[in-house]
């Protein structure tokens, strides 16, 4: 290298430091000063990391007094080179500019600035920048984006629900699932879409207290949405940040219960701006006209500042008629502002869910049923349909004139669009329950301890005296001390050991109320028979609770038994266990279906075994009895559950505090008979029109199978670990479809995003994801791939290259020039642009003499003909053909032009046809169904418009280039 003082370096290694000017040379060593960073460096002669800037003719360069110089000529002497040009500012010509007076910020922002500077990337970054622009592309355009990467099973009616209603402008409904169909599921893919679109950034989810874990833990497990917990200490420690502690998160999940204590923190809800509200448990919302409670009209007031609103809520109807209208009036009180007109507008369905029974199961229509139809839908929707089920058509003909008219009744229906129920008895596929009730004899320390604590316990109400009987282990622990090992004799354990013994090669969920309980009970079966057994209770950190679910679901070498307190075990599905012991039982029948829960859901491939061990002559047999005979609540889902236990909890509670069986036989039989006229009114009040509706059919199952093929995409594989790779991960196969992904030393960014300090075990395959909560499932769509292709364009990775193509039918010497340009329409992310006109990758494939070969060379199969060259040579050949380049760089721009215009005509006319398409039907829909809003269709109008400007605006620029040299070397 040759050096003179004044002339222009840029770091090879350190590109932030702006533009060096070389300050003294000695024998063996070089200083060279970067203004514009204040940083010195002293590099040896023979190997400075550094690269001499000289610009061409054509370039345009800046002066340190803030003009800008076009260069026409270059001149050197003695080392130091004069750049003669026209001055931008005053036109003046033959203007002088010596290169010591080059501004020190001049950045090689431009590909083609970097390449000629001799900052030259690798061949395989340039590769991968272009994959991530063509992934980041297609993932824009899926018509499926924000459904594909959660942590769940590909579930029909989840997916149709959440495809629904997650691409809506500021949606507002009410998902109504019967219990274990995934409620919680919908609403995370709509949230998780919603946010990827663009068309929410704040979120507020309420959810009653006990739940507020379980939420949290689904957000960040499935979706990778990381909710932050609002509670008065985390108010009082965000004022640090903002008046408003609201304001500072994006995504916040709070009690509604914090929000109904605290006028003050309500308001300060109120006042944040959010763009979606979810309520979880909006069943517990009480209202009347007269008097809506406290907790309806937290909700209502947020529900009216609010766009998009969606509440999760059990049986619709479980607590009565009057209780649905209420959610629904949340929703839309414009829509649904009178109760009794609701009532008789529901009435009027009741004859076409009969007609479309008809029509679903292949009947003829009597002339009630087209009546009823007939009145819903107009004459030439329907007239066309009914001659053809009437005449002699092909069988094939008629099935498509009934799904016409299903399809048609099912657009108009009452409150179709915003009310989703799917329930048990319509989607199938859930395990049999195989229910052992075990008495067994009470202990003689328990009888003892037991009658002392009803001695003692006279002061106590009924509730905590009937609570507290439940759990003799407990009574005899407060009389014998802590040290006490009541697990040596309890029957119960004796049981639960001689079953894990019998079942070997099963595994075992234990559920019982208290994490003191389960912690005893891992020590029971440790100490006495050395059963692998691990515990999950609330006082465990998430990510203990992730390794003792690993563990746990782990084939070889986990445990064999999970013991899970109450709380423990909300938000965790182990779908992949069958056999179910209840230690004890809750006296809550919504918290008996949430243990039942955590195995008999969608996915569940085996029956269920549900274990009742139970301690004769003590509360437990009188609820174990109850809930058996008087719900059938083991044997079957009991959406009733809790509304019979409301009706008969004063008899039971004083039996239970009692211990006495007196009046438990009549108790049983009034619930038994209670329960059962709940169940025939909630069968007759089943609207089959809406669970058609809810479960999407054939639509379902098509998405099913489009996202399915999407699994295991080899493309996805092969790009992760090269990115990973380039940003400098370390990665170490784990066996068993999981990799180990850990920072190291030499990554490119101080942190990578969506990884943790200490790394992370990731898997490509759902099934493994689903079986392992400890492992990250990637996806196109987490954020370790999309935080990874941002950081790739950030920081400029692979904005150019050089390669060498070994080809003996070119000459040797022969020039191609690569490049690609991105169509960028610059506007805001919840106009929707992405959808149509997402950042657009152009490659243009120039030749010497400037002819596109882009079309018949295929990029692929191309670069594995290629080979990369070192930087010096690649330094040396830039500048020798760098006159060339830049005309071939002119040249491109034509053919850029010409993609672009094509590009933008395609986005418009694929926007117009997609969203007017959407716009008519709303329209068409507004005149017989009252649910479709009309801010919904103004919306879409403003949207039409805006988007029609932003497409126009689409502005390109080139983004990287490869300079390719053919060689018979």
């Amino acid at each position: 290298m040759t050096f003179a003082v004044g002339q222009r370096w840029i770091s090879d290694t350190e590109n932030d430091l702006g533009l060096g000017t070389v300050v003294q040379t000695e024998s063996r060593t070089v200083t060279i000063m970067f203004a514009a960073s204040e940083e010195n460096r002293v590099y040896s002669r023979n190997d400075a990391p550094v690269t001499r800037v000289i610009f061409n003719e054509g370039d345009e360069v800046d002066c340190q007094e803030g003009w800008s110089l076009k260069v026409e000529k270059v001149m050197e002497e003695n080392g130091v080179i004069t750049y003669i040009g026209t001055r931008s500012d005053t036109n003046e010509e033959h203007v002088e500019l010596r290169e010591i007076f080059l501004s020190h910020q001049i950045r090689f922002n431009k590909p083609q600035d970097k390449l000629f500077a001799g900052q030259i990337d690798r061949m395989d970054h340039f590769v991968l920048r272009y994959r991530a622009l063509l992934n980041q592309h297609e993932q824009n355009k899926s018509p499926f984006r924000g459904l594909c990467g959660m942590r769940a099973g590909l579930i029909p009616h989840q997916l149709y629900i959440a495809h629904e209603v997650g691409r809506r402008n500021a949606p507002r409904v009410l998902l109504a699932d019967e219990v274990g169909l995934g409620k919680t599921i919908e609403a995370g893919m709509i949230i998780h879409q919603q946010i990827l679109l663009g068309r929410a950034e704040r979120v507020l989810i309420l959810v009653p207290e006990t739940l507020q874990h379980q939420w949290l833990v689904e957000m960040m497990r499935r979706f990778n949405l990381h909710f932050s917990i609002f509670d008065e200490e985390r108010c009082i420690e965000a004022y640090a940040e903002a008046e408003n502690p609201f304001e500072t998160q994006q995504l916040v999940l709070c009690s509604l219960d914090f929000l109904r204590k605290s006028r003050r923190r309500f308001e300060q809800a109120l006042d944040a701006d959010w763009d979606l509200l979810v309520v979880d448990e909006a069943h517990h919302l009480e209202w009347s006209e007269d008097k809506p409670s406290r907790g309806y009209q937290i909700v209502e007031a947020l529900s009216e500042q609010i766009s998009g609103v969606l509440l999760l809520t059990a049986t619709p109807e479980q607590l009565g008629r009057e209780s649905h209208f209420a959610r629904l009036r949340l929703l839309d009180s414009d829509r649904f502002y009178d109760y009794d007109a609701f009532v008789k507008e529901e009435e009027q369905y009741e004859p076409v869910a009969n007609a479309v029974s008809l029509l679903l199961e292949g009947e003829s229509l009597t002339d009630e049923a087209k009546n009823s139809i007939s009145e819903l839908l107009s004459e030439q929707d329907s007239e066309p349909a009914f001659k053809v089920l009437d005449s002699h058509a092909a069988d094939e003909e008629k099935a498509m004139a009934r799904q016409e008219l299903i399809e048609h009744l099912m657009d108009r229906h009452g409150t179709g669009r915003v009310l989703f129920r799917n329930t048990r008895s319509a989607i199938k596929g859930f395990p049999d329950r195989m229910v052992h009730l075990l008495p067994m004899a009470l202990p003689g320390q328990y009888a003892t301890s037991m009658k002392v604590a009803g001695i003692l316990g006279g002061k106590m109400s009924l509730e905590a005296r009937a609570f507290k009987m439940l759990y003799p282990e407990e009574i005899f622990q407060e009389f014998e001390g802590d040290e006490t090992s009541w697990w040596q004799f309890d029957p119960r354990v004796n049981w639960l050991i001689e079953k894990t013994k019998e079942k070997r090669s099963e595994k075992i969920l234990v559920i019982a109320s208290r994490a003191s309980t389960a912690l005893q009970l891992e020590q029971a079966l440790r100490e006495r028979e050395g059963i692998r057994a691990t515990v999950f209770h609330e006082n465990m950190s998430i990510i203990e609770r992730d390794k003792a679910a690993a563990y746990f679901a782990q084939e070889e070498g986990g445990a064999q038994v999970l013991i899970c307190s109450e709380i423990g075990s909300e938000g965790r599905n182990f779908q992949f266990a069958n056999q179910l012991v209840m230690f004890d039982l809750p006296l809550n029948p919504d918290l008996l279906e949430q243990r039942i829960g955590r195995l008999d859901r969608i996915g569940q491939l085996r029956d269920i075994d549900i274990h009742i061990p139970y301690l004769m002559g003590t509360s437990q047999e009188i609820l174990a009895r109850w809930y058996h005979e008087g719900l059938n609540a083991f044997g079957e889902t009991c959406p009733t559950g809790r509304t019979v236990f409301d009706r008969y909890a004063d008899e039971l509670i004083d039996l239970l505090a009692k211990v006495s069986s007196e009046g438990l036989e009549e108790v049983i039989e009034s619930s038994a008979k209670f329960n059962d006229s709940l169940k025939v009114e909630l069968e007759k009040g089943r609207d089959r029109l809406l669970e058609i509706h809810s479960n999407g059919g054939e639509k379902a199952r098509s998405i099913v199978k489009q996202i399915a093929e999407t699994d295991g995409d080899t493309n996805l594989v092969s790009f992760a670990l090269s990115l990973f790779d380039t940003i400098g991960l370390h990665q170490e196969d784990k066996g068993e479809n999981a990799l180990v992904v850990t920072p190291s030393e030499h990554m490119m960014v101080p942190s990578y995003p969506g990884l943790p300090y200490e790394g992370a075990t990731v898997t490509f395959s759902r099934e493994t994801a689903l079986s392992r909560e400890d492992i990250h499932f990637i996806s196109w769509e987490h954020p370790m791939i999309q935080g990874g292709m941002d950081l790739l364009m950030s920081e400029g990775v692979g904005t150019n290259a050089v390669s060498i193509l070994k080809n003996r039918a070119l000459p040797p010497g022969t020039l191609l020039l690569e490049l690609v340009y991105l169509v960028d329409a610059q506007a805001p992310k919840r106009s929707g642009i992405s959808r149509f006109l997402p950042k657009t990758p152009i490659r243009v494939m120039l030749d010497a003499r400037g002819n596109d070969l882009s079309s018949q060379v295929d990029f692929e199969a191309f670069n594995r003909q290629l080979s990369p060259i070192n930087r010096h040579m690649a330094s040396k050949l830039i500048t020798s053909v760098q006159k060339e380049v830049h005309l071939l760089i002119e040249k491109s721009e034509q053919y850029a032009v010409e993609q672009v215009k094509k590009i933008r005509e395609q986005a418009k006319e694929e926007m117009f046809r997609v969203l007017n398409g959407e716009l008519e039907r709303l329209q068409a829909l507004k005149a017989v169904n009252p649910n479709i809003r009309e801010d919904e269709l103004s919306v879409l109008e403003q949207q039409i418009q805006s988007l029609d400007v932003y497409i126009d605006q689409a502005q390109y620029q080139l983004d990287s280039l490869r300079l390719i040299v053919v060689s018979h070397n």
